[in-house]
């Protein structure tokens, strides 16, 4: 079962308010970083500020007025957090170093605990915030893009998280990086509402992160919408995964995952809508499968999987499997290709339904065979599977296909 956490951050009883500007108290941050105590607040007036690397050693507010600049020159990570309860609020952060060993960027926390990133704009950096070992921190309200690599070798991602924990990712926007989001050993965290376009790789990849759920998210036009590799119990609700169109592009890569549960979500305009390798007990309930090449595509190592109570139209396959046999169960699924009756007016159709055609049969097996497409051939082939199923599995079936569409 998935639950919802709420995160209790400490309230802090700032003890002095330290401005920084060329009419203030202090020139530089880092003169207002160095005279500053645990608590305080350094309000930072508008201007380019261009100081190197900023560490933070203890708990402080940093907050922006009239945006101000923070410039990495191309050369710095721009901010270190080192201690927990930190919070940045109200830059523009641009222009880090790049450091393919040492993964630098715009923010980087390390070991930190309780500390809040919110409402800030980053540009052009290589990693824009990277979380290592962080404990319920919250990153929401950002805006994070780059164009300054045009592969994946080129930039890091836009928000990276590594072995942390109660991580609250809310509300930002993300293009232009490798992978929009990166998770890995990330446990008990939310993702909610961001969106994540055009990254190089994945909007959001899960890399060996259990027990998180993504909600209310968009992935739109990246090379991937949605990795999730090597985890378990991930709940994934009532996401858009669209226009990820391209050789070999998906919605959702499902690898070697189980206890996961996929429901609400709309998958429109994909290569392949969902992508599962290695998938296990996986529960697909009332989703939206429209405009997309392949709807699902199923190795035939997944088993025990659920697919319910979904919408599938208008794509070009429905259902395609690289094995002979299936071990998941499909019923009460809307199928627009369906053209069975329902004479007892159940709303369940009389006669199942076997999804899987053999022309996507022969075209998983011989790509080539897609220059057949929507030729009196390939009807042909159809119609006949249909009246005699002989190379499609026959346990591939819908046995109470839906007479209307499922209402999510």
């Amino acid at each position: 079962m998935f639950r919802l956490m709420f995160l209790f951050f400490p309230v802090l009883i700032f003890s002095n308010i330290l401005k920084v500007g060329k009419n203030e108290q202090f020139k530089t941050i880092k003169q207002a970083v160095a005279a500053s105590k645990s608590g305080d607040s350094i309000l930072v007036e508008s201007g380019v500020y261009k100081e190197g690397n900023l560490s933070i050693t203890h708990p402080l507010s940093l907050i922006g007025i009239g945006r101000p600049v923070l410039d990495g020159e191309m050369k710095y990570e721009i901010l270190s957090f080192r201690a927990n309860n930190i919070l940045l609020k109200g830059f523009r952060i641009i222009n880090s170093g790049e450091d393919e060993i040492k993964n630098i960027g715009a923010v980087r926390l390390y070991d930190s605990h309780y500390s809040t990133i919110e409402n800030n704009i980053f540009e052009n950096n290589y990693f824009g915030i990277y979380i290592q070992r962080g404990y319920r921190c919250m990153i929401r309200n950002n805006k994070i893009t780059s164009t300054r690599a045009t592969s994946q070798e080129g930039i890091g991602d836009g928000i990276h998280a590594w072995v942390s924990e109660e991580i609250w990712i809310k509300n930002n926007y993300i293009e232009g990086h490798k992978d929009g989001i990166y998770l890995e050993k990330v446990i008990k965290s939310y993702i909610y509402r961001n969106y994540s376009k055009k990254n190089l790789r994945y909007g959001l990849h899960f890399m060996s992160s259990n027990d998180d759920v993504y909600v209310g998210n968009t992935f739109d036009n990246n090379n991937a919408g949605v990795a999730v590799m090597y985890s378990n119990n991930v709940g994934m609700v009532g996401n858009n995964f669209i226009n990820n169109w391209g050789d070999a592009n998906y919605g959702l890569l499902l690898k070697d995952i189980s206890f996961s549960k996929i429901k609400h979500n709309r998958f429109q305009n994909n290569t392949t809508a969902i992508f599962l390798d290695g998938a296990t007990k996986i529960d697909l309930f009332k989703n939206d499968f429209e405009d997309n090449g392949w709807a699902m595509k199923i190795n035939s190592n997944c088993m025990e999987n659920r697919v319910m109570n979904n919408n599938f139209i208008n794509n070009t396959f429905d259902v395609s499997t690289s094995g002979t046999m299936a071990m998941n169960d499909f019923k009460k699924n809307f199928w627009d290709k369906y053209e069975g009756y329902d004479m007892d007016k159940d709303k369940v159709g009389d006669v199942p339904f076997h999804p899987l055609s053999l022309y996507s049969v022969l075209v998983e097996n011989n790509p080539s065979i897609m220059l057949l497409f929507k030729t009196f051939f390939v009807d042909l082939l159809d119609k006949t599977e249909k009246i005699i199923p002989s190379l499609t599995p026959e346990n591939f079936v819908d046995e109470q296909p839906l007479m209307k569409k499922v209402e999510l």
